[in-house]
């Protein structure tokens, strides 16, 4: 297949190219010390042989990638599977899903992929920001990764958004690949889960016909993604401090690899995902004649909706969502030891903490909110009835 040429700058690669990125990728230093710590015992002509032998894209994610996410799910978790029973696995959707970690949330969706039946996996949207190493550029894109431009001036961005709407299409009607891209760009420090009516706008951008037909080509499937624990939620707790204290802080280079190698590293416990049925039938019931933004305000309303619906719960949530409060309101969902457990995994995740003027009472209740709002949204989205205090949407951290 001639993919157009306006897409090599952020496409993943095809084939045809994969030798010659082997090649520069395993007489790069860095990339070889990564496989000497992920291989110890294997020569190292033995993993470039391997490599070379991977014809494909797909055959490289199920020689090296999936073996990998396997062990990691072994070794860190308590499990991870996937309900797929709303969707066909003959047919291909762009998955959009809340964003909890940075490389796991798509990798586990590629092994998951798998797993319940796919005969492929799906091309991933990465921010430019996480590929500042040549290396690493090169092997997220022989993963079926495709470039998010970030940091552009508005003609520019309007420009690089169109090209990535018209990937993405390009991807799921012509490629027959599916498509992975989180609800919002960054990840929902607080895990209030929201849909940014702004990557809607994105996906709309391409394809033919109405706002509705041009979304109904890209058959999105709201997918919702629960953790039991996010190893990274303390640093998220960090950044909120160092954002309310430091004025115009910004994060450096360093934090996001931090983050990357926290959250692939870290215990997880439970993992979960589910996928929503498609949206396509629901968006014919849509009225197209409302005001665009009315219209993409009330499809990322939808798909929040089924996010948050479809989130599995645990102890850890529902001890959260009373201790945030000061209430008792849920524990009929956990035991008095699974509550001194997850105050003890508080301590010591908080413990870890290493800043200037720390403030141990709101970086608890960073930390608190992150495993109380799912909880809370489920409970809302489900039926309304969730008991929460007036004050949980007005806290400072939540903006």
């Amino acid at each position: 297949m001639k993919i157009p040429a306006e897409f090599d700058p952020i496409r993943p690669f095809e084939p045809e190219e994969l030798p010659a990125v082997y090649d520069r990728l395993l007489a790069d230093e860095q990339f070889e010390q990564v496989l000497n710590y992920l291989y110890p015992e294997v020569p190292f002509e033995q993993i470039a042989a391997k490599m070379h032998a991977c014809k494909t894209n797909l055959e490289f994610q199920k020689t090296f990638c999936y073996p990998f996410l396997q062990g990691l799910v072994h070794k860190l978790s308590l499990g991870c599977n996937m309900d797929a029973s709303n969707i066909n696995i003959k047919d291909r959707y762009t998955f959009v899903s809340n964003h909890r970690d940075i490389v796991l949330d798509s990798a586990l969706l590629d092994k998951l992929l798998i797993d319940v039946g796919f005969d492929t996996t799906c091309e991933i949207a990465i921010g430019d920001n996480l590929l500042k190493l040549p290396w690493v550029h090169d092997l997220v894109r022989v993963n079926k990764s495709f470039t998010v431009e970030r940091a552009l001036h508005s003609v520019e961005m309007l420009r690089a958004s169109k090209r990535m709407s018209e990937y993405i299409h390009y991807a799921i009607n012509e490629k027959h690949e599916n498509v992975w891209i989180a609800q919002r760009q960054g990840r929902a420090k607080n895990s209030n889960d929201l849909t940014q009516p702004a990557i809607l706008k994105m996906m709309a951008m391409g394809g033919e016909g109405s706002i509705i037909e041009r979304l109904m080509q890209l058959h999105i499937v709201p997918l919702a993604i629960s953790y039991e624990y996010d190893p990274c939620d303390y640093l998220k707790a960090r950044e909120y401090q160092l954002r309310r204290d430091v004025p115009y802080w910004k994060k450096g280079d360093g934090d996001d690899i931090e983050s990357m190698l926290t959250g692939i590293r870290g215990y997880k416990g439970h993992i979960n995902y589910v996928c929503a049925p498609c949206i396509d039938k629901w968006l014919l019931t849509v009225d197209e004649d409302m005001p665009k933004n009315k219209l993409f305000d009330t499809i990322a309303a939808h798909i929040d909706t089924e996010i948050h619906r479809n989130y599995r719960l645990y102890p850890c949530n529902y001890i959260a969502l009373d201790l945030i409060q000061d209430t008792r309101l849920y524990t009929d969902e956990y035991t008095p030891e699974e509550l001194q457990a997850f105050e003890e995994y508080m301590e010591t995740q908080l413990a870890k903490i290493e800043i200037d003027n720390k403030d141990d009472k709101f970086l608890r209740l960073c930390m608190l909110s992150q495993y109380a709002y799912p909880a809370k949204n489920y409970m809302a989205a489900r039926d309304g009835n969730g008991r929460f205090k007036s004050w949980f949407n007005h806290l400072p951290f939540v903006k």
